[in-house]
């Protein structure tokens, strides 16, 4: 099973910040306790290359990095085991590294153009961010018409209330949420809320 198909069989994926690597593993257990084995972790922390080591190395969980900007990060998230990269908008250095190391890209892209460019790159599948100030559902609908056989993983302003409507369109392959590993709560090492908040967005994708 490829990377693409992994996480459109998750459907979900759990957007992390971690400030201290030390809750990388605990945090990667309460998630597949929590019944979504899979995680974003961003490289916005300096804790972020180290976290995603440990989470990687663990061998039953799908790791990827995000908010990744530069092909340098690019190296240092693939040599730290993540298995994609995700960037807030469309940079052809991020996408050509990606592709040179061959691990999955996932430029962030709202607008046709942009949208266009990632083809060009021989991308099928695009970040959609911020998608909650982008238009939502109805802008990936409408992106959707034209471009024929692309797929969105839209992240940005999306929780339980609105999940639904973003997974009733067929051209979104995953969606991205941070609700249910609040920032906070990782740090105060609640991995046990962590695990009951993962398990409550699981059950929402059969309800």
């Amino acid at each position: 099973m490829n990377v693409l198909t992994e996480l459109s069989s998750a459907r979900l994926v759990p957007v992390v910040v971690l400030d201290d690597a030390a809750d990388a593993d605990p945090l990667a257990a309460a998630l597949v306790a929590g019944g979504l084995p899979v995680a974003e972790v961003t490289f916005r922390t300096a804790a972020a290359e180290d976290s995603i080591r440990a989470m990687s190395a663990r061998g039953d969980m799908l790791v990827g990095a995000g908010t990744v900007l530069t092909a340098a990060q690019v190296d240092l998230a693939v040599a730290a085991g993540a298995s994609y990269i995700v960037s807030p908008g469309l940079s052809r250095a991020v996408v050509e590294r990606c592709q040179e190391h061959g691990v999955l890209a996932l430029p962030g892209a709202v607008t046709a153009t942009e949208v266009q460019a990632a083809l060009e790159l021989g991308l099928t599948t695009v970040k959609f961010f911020p998608a909650g100030t982008s238009g939502g559902a109805p802008a990936i609908a409408a992106l959707a018409a034209p471009f024929v056989g692309v797929t969105f993983v839209p992240t940005g302003g999306i929780g339980p209330k609105n999940l639904h409507e973003y997974l009733a369109i067929s051209a979104v392959a995953a969606v991205g949420g941070s609700w249910m590993v609040p920032r906070a709560t990782v740090a105060s090492g609640n991995f046990a809320e962590i695990t009951r908040l993962t398990a409550e967005a699981v059950a929402l994708l059969s309800a």
